[in-house]
């Protein structure tokens, strides 16, 4: 980050110092954990729901930690504050004041956001120094943390936006100023907390209302509730999608034998093949957001194209596809699931599954409210229908993905209920053979991924595919 004195740090956080040395100085990063603390380090105290941060508080400065944000004296130097969360955001709103120079992307949709973020700090780090957050760190904590990583030679802060309710993007935004604001879809994820779409929309929109008119709104072309959101902003407007209108729109599609799209991205300035190395035809959208975002941050379509055909999985559990050395390939997407994404998942399971049995370990959709039973059916319909060989069904609430199996009456495959992951593993063990194919898939709550490894090391090891 920027360095800052702690008397510059007190100064905006509101608070008073307590056995701190004003002149001394935070050259370090932000941290919440004391074991990453290091040398000119600032750690911020939370109170968590399994420890409190205080308690670490000196194990932080023994580290080398410059001093602590805390709500209360910890006995080593420390800001003491009334909030340690808004004080951390009135941190990076300073910092981002202080960094004219960068360019701040925001990105938020129901579906994709991760792998979007992704693939959009790829393509920025090829025009300059860029800094987006690890994994999901999309929240009220994580959102300033990672812009507080940021410093004099960033010129692209990409950083992804979550939400659960009205109202948090809109926070987020006020801490990190979008200068381009990418809405990638609405959908059903969190719909229980939400309570309909059109609520979902209403929150992932608070993204282009935060953007001036200077900046940029890329929006979904494909998503009738995103489109919409064109009306909500007095930025300019950017289209992606397969629509014929959309400004970077993707032709002449295709999946290769394992399920990695092929298509011709088309811009204002002109075409380019992509190959991409990801998996499922739901990254397209993804690549198309992130080349939406590159032209207008001035790259050549034929750099956009080639940069999208190098790109690999930056984070865990998201379509990472491993084979082991008897042939089963597995497909961990553990890492969350909504309606949306299990469909595109199962969809990228049954083409890769050409020609051999394909099996689906289906957990909890989580924060679905009144949908939720319905959904897992409808889940359970899309799978049958694909033709899987096995369908295993982890926990009580997804037991409706068998109900709504059982409602396919062509289906011939085997449909399997299990309590836990070591239960899905184990029947897994009894069935699988050389050659098939196994999609793990789930709510970050069922911690299934543990399911994928476990099958990969029933094998001697495994390779990326």
């Amino acid at each position: 980050m920027i360095p800052l004195s702690l008397a510059r740090i007190a100064e905006i956080t509101r608070g008073r110092m307590d056995g701190a040395s004003p002149e001394a100085v935070v050259s370090g990063p932000v941290v919440i954990d004391s074991r990453k603390a290091e040398p000119g380090a600032l750690f911020v105290a939370f109170q968590g729901e399994h420890a409190d941060g205080h308690d670490f508080a000196a194990q932080a400065v023994e580290a080398g930690a410059a001093a602590v944000l805390a709500e209360r004296p910890v006995g080593v130097p420390a800001i003491v504050v009334d909030d340690v969360l808004t004080a951390l955001s009135a941190l990076a709103r300073a910092v981002v004041d202080r960094l004219p120079g960068t360019t701040v992307i925001g990105v938020t949709g129901s579906a994709g956001k991760t792998s979007t973020k992704d693939l959009m700090a790829w393509l920025t780090g090829r025009l300059g120094p860029a800094v987006a957050p690890p994994g999901s760190f999309n929240n009220e904590i994580g959102h300033p943390l990672t812009v507080l990583r940021a410093d004099e030679s960033t010129r692209y802060l990409v950083l992804e936006m979550g939400a659960r309710g009205i109202g948090h993007i809109a926070h987020l935004a006020r801490v990190a100023p979008p200068d381009i604001g990418v809405v990638l879809n609405v959908g059903s994820a969190h719909i229980g907390e939400f309570g309909s779409r059109d609520v979902v929309a209403k929150a992932k929109g608070e993204l282009v209302e935060a953007l001036s008119p200077e900046g940029v709104a890329v929006l979904n072309a494909d998503d009738p509730l995103v489109r919409a959101m064109a009306a909500r902003t007095s930025a300019r407007i950017t289209l992606f999608g397969r629509v014929p209108e959309a400004d970077v729109r993707a032709t002449a599609e295709s999946l290769d034998d394992a399920g990695r799209p092929r298509f011709t991205l088309v811009t204002p300035k002109g075409s380019a093949d992509v190959a991409l190395r990801l998996y499922g035809a739901h990254t397209v959208s993804n690549a198309l957001a992130a080349a939406a975002v590159a032209h207008e941050l001035g790259m050549p379509v034929a750099d956009i194209a080639e940069a999208l055909s190098e790109a690999t999985p930056a984070s865990r559990w998201r379509m990472e596809v491993t084979e082991r050395p008897d042939g089963v390939t597995v497909i961990n997407d553990a890492y969350n699931a909504n309606p949306e994404s299990v469909r595109s998942a199962l969809d990228t399971l049954v083409h890769m599954a050409r020609g051999r049995r394909a099996f689906a370990v289906l957990g909890e959709m989580a924060e679905l409210g009144a949908i939720t039973v319905s959904e897992h059916e409808r889940i359970g319909v899309h799978a049958a229908r694909g033709g899987l060989a096995g369908l295993i069904a982890v926990g009580e609430t997804a037991a409706s993905v068998l109900e709504g199996a059982g409602q396919v009456g062509s289906w011939t495959g085997e449909g399997v209920r299990v309590e836990d992951a070591d239960a899905a593993v184990a029947a897994l063990g009894e069935r699988l053979r050389p050659g098939d194919v196994v999609l793990v898939k789930a709510s970050r709550v069922a911690g299934l991924e543990k399911v994928a490894q476990a099958v990969l090391e029933m094998s001697e090891g495994g390779h990326e595919a």
